[in-house]
């Protein structure tokens, strides 16, 4: 039951920190990566779709997104969405493909995604903790059921304590990663 119990928690904590992976990836740094477009969408023939299910997004060069349209009639439209996204991004169409260069970041606007990226990682970390406690509970529940002895609650919450730690410390180093990332120039 114990190890039932570390095994969920353990999963539900790598889960937390494949969401914060995502949540990071969304971050603009200065350098171009085909995540930066994921969440924007553009008006697929009556319905809005994700720009990757209407065009290819590739990497041109370090500060540069290319967008090949796979439908010609859609390049406008491609090209409006990016730019009415909150990204903050000029578009140039040449032809069916529409080249996206990315302007090198500020340093105020680099302390301000510093700022997000830790908001992130506390998100992440309380999570964690969340998932930590509702172990810990079940382990008690056990206790009161008489179903596991107190010898076997302690180990049991030090191994959950020691899975919680092991999972904050990979998320500090995602938050470090990142923030190393933004800090290049």
């Amino acid at each position: 039951m114990l190890a039932d119990i570390k095994k969920d928690a353990s999963t539900r904590m790598d889960k937390s920190l494949e969401s914060l992976k995502a949540e990071l990836a969304k971050i603009r740094t200065g350098r171009a990566h085909p995540s930066l477009l994921e969440h924007v969408h553009v008006e697929y023939y009556g319905s809005e779709v994700p720009i990757s299910q209407a065009a290819n997004v590739n990497v041109e060069d370090s500060r540069t997104l290319a967008v090949t349209a796979w439908d010609k009639n859609m390049v406008g439209k491609i090209e409006k969405a990016i730019m009415t996204s909150d990204l903050g991004l000029n578009p140039a169409t040449a032809g069916t493909v529409i080249r996206v260069p990315l302007p090198s970041l500020t340093e105020e606007r680099r302390a301000e995604l510093s700022k997000v990226v830790h908001g992130e990682g506390e998100q992440a970390k309380v999570a964690i903790r969340n998932i930590r406690r509702d172990a810990n509970h079940h382990i008690k529940e056990l206790v009161k059921e008489k179903q596991i002895s107190e010898d076997d609650q302690r180990r049991g919450e030090t191994e959950i304590q020691q899975l919680t730690d092991r999972h904050v410390e990979k998320v500090d180093a995602m938050v470090g990663e990142k923030e190393k990332e933004l800090m290049e120039i």
